[in-house]
């Protein structure tokens, strides 16, 4: 299976300047557990993710007052839709992070999650090419 089986659409995107209320209440909406962040003047994507507000809130900041801008991560991590999902979970797992921007041609095109992996593998008649622990 590739990423392209399992990514999903890009379904939340926010500014820099929005604050991270309004960007967990889109990520809420839409039940995702990151937000693409667009900012014209970046070359490409950030990324702002559950973890990013837990962060913040944790640490006793505002979620009225603190900014996407102040917390996302501004180099996302990019695979392409090619990639077999065993590729994109030892990315993931080797990096430290849950999701990946899926570019195609230079534009992105979809997310995929470690959510969206798992999903995949656990359908009905999804298979894995990994071998399973002993």
């Amino acid at each position: 299976m590739q990423v392209r089986d399992g990514m999903s659409d890009v379904s939340v995107t926010v500014g820099p300047s929005h604050t991270l209320r309004q960007a967990a209440a889109a990520m809420v909406e839409r039940k995702v557990g990151a937000a693409l962040v667009i900012d014209d003047g970046a070359p490409t994507p950030g990324i702002v993710t559950e973890r990013d507000l837990l962060l913040s809130v944790g640490a006793g900041e505002d979620p009225d007052a603190e900014t996407v801008g102040g917390h996302m991560t501004e180099s996302v991590l990019a695979a392409s839709p090619d990639w077999s999902l065993e590729h994109a979970a030892a990315e993931m797992s080797r990096r430290g992070v849950r999701h990946l921007v899926v570019f195609e041609e230079g534009e992105v095109i979809g997310v995929l999650s470690m959510r969206d992996i798992v999903r995949v593998w656990t359908s009905a008649g999804a298979t894995s090419e990994m071998p399973l622990p002993t």
